[in-house]
């Protein structure tokens, strides 16, 4: 946060705006950046918190593993992953799950790392690229994306990137590097005990999970002329529900009531679940903020155009300098989230005499994230996360998770 505050401030210095300008640049880049994005992301949050606590993920788990078999659980796995990562946050979800994939291998024998890298691949891919997670919600923001062409457009890339990256490679890693489950398993407390007892069905789970991105999508149909609707009233309704804000409002209260207070929880217990899913969203927010006074200076200095200037005339795409420049930053620092908001500051500038489509402003987000999703290594909170709960050497998280 406060490294691109600073970068932000030389930036402005460097190229001569007074201290003034400066101060009404970073007001201006925040506000506009975090009217949209805080709100997203402090619904989203919350959203996640009630399906991680009531146990909502564990039942797509294990559903999907259930139909699928043992056989084809590495496929239901990665599609786990997909769908559990796009309310409840990476290491959440992973930590939340690791115990499904420990037991899979305890009873095939094969190794860990068959079943591990399809999830982490659904994980990585839903955390990056989809909806109401914080990155793309940003760069969306950042660039001027519309929401439902940024969900339809990630969903159409996911599911061949999840079969490629998590089920094909974890079958190829899993010859080469054999990994059993950790003998002290973790071993569920009274906690977990009791939420499995409450925990809901798949179907419930799932109506609520894509209930959101059903009503975004439904929006952008209509705003796209995909579903002609004459009727003023249907087309208001539409405009409503089918808004980020408004999907995630009815998203939660929908969780709340049927997750939580059908399920058992007290008014007290949903409060604080709320509450605590606001710490890691607080960082998040600060960081986009900041990502948007970059932006801003970008514009207001000039500079945005002259780097739009200096890549035409070296023939770079604006779609490569958006993947590349999403990548550079990720090697360098480590965090997905920080990289997609830093490529997206020094892209916005770029798109703004360009006339893209709603498509291709959809796929700029795509490129963003891919970028920001490659090797993750010692930087990467992930990286040691990954390396400590599947019990693996340094050398052999380089050779399959990165």
């Amino acid at each position: 946060f406060i490294a691109l505050l600073m970068a932000s401030i030389v930036t402005a210095l460097i190229a001569g705006l007074s201290a003034q300008k400066m101060i009404v640049t970073i007001q201006e880049g925040m506000g506009s950046t975090l009217g949209f994005v805080a709100t997203i992301v402090g619904l989203g949050a919350m959203f996640g918190a009630i399906l991680e606590k009531s146990g909502g993920a564990d039942a797509i788990a294990r559903y999907l593993i259930k139909k699928a078999g043992l056989k084809k659980s590495p496929l239901a796995l990665g599609f786990t992953g997909l769908i559990i990562s796009i309310p409840v946050f990476f290491d959440v979800a992973f930590i939340l799950l690791i115990p499904i994939i420990y037991s899979i291998q305890k009873n095939t024998r094969k190794s860990l790392l068959m079943y591990a890298m399809p999830l982490l691949a659904g994980l990585a891919f839903g955390h990056s690229f989809i909806p109401p997670t914080p990155g793309p919600i940003a760069v969306a923001e950042i660039i001027g994306a519309e929401m439902g062409w940024v969900i339809l457009t990630s969903i159409i890339i996911g599911i061949p990137t999840v079969i490629l990256c998590g089920v094909l490679f974890g079958k190829f890693i899993a010859k080469r590097i054999h990994i059993d489950s950790p003998e002290l398993a973790l071993v569920p407390s009274n906690e977990d005990a009791n939420r499995n007892k409450r925990m809901p069905s798949f179907g419930l789970t799932i109506g609520i999970v894509f209930l959101p991105i059903v009503l975004i999508l439904l929006k952008t149909c209509f705003d796209s002329g995909l579903i002609g609707v004459n009727n003023t009233l249907v087309i208001e309704l539409v405009a409503l529900v089918g808004h980020p804000f408004s999907a995630l409002i009815i998203a939660n209260i929908v969780a709340w009531i049927l997750l939580g207070i059908q399920k058992g929880y007290s008014a007290n217990e949903l409060s604080k679940i709320s509450i605590q899913s606001m710490a890691p969203a607080g960082a998040i927010i600060l960081v986009t903020g900041a990502g948007g006074v970059f932006k801003q200076v970008l514009v207001n200095t000039g500079a945005g155009k002259l780097l739009a200037e200096l890549l035409l005339n070296a023939g770079v795409s604006v779609i490569f300098f958006a993947y590349l420049s999403a990548a550079i930053i990720r090697l360098l620092q480590g965090s997905a989230t920080v990289a997609m908001i830093t490529a997206a500051s020094l892209l916005a500038p770029l798109l703004i005499a360009g006339m893209y489509s709603p498509l291709q402003m959809a796929a700029m987000v795509a490129a963003i994230a891919a970028g920001a999703s490659i090797f993750s290594h010692v930087n990467d909170s992930g990286f040691w996360l990954v390396k400590q709960y599947l019990g693996l050497t340094e050398n052999q998280t380089f050779k399959s998770w990165s």
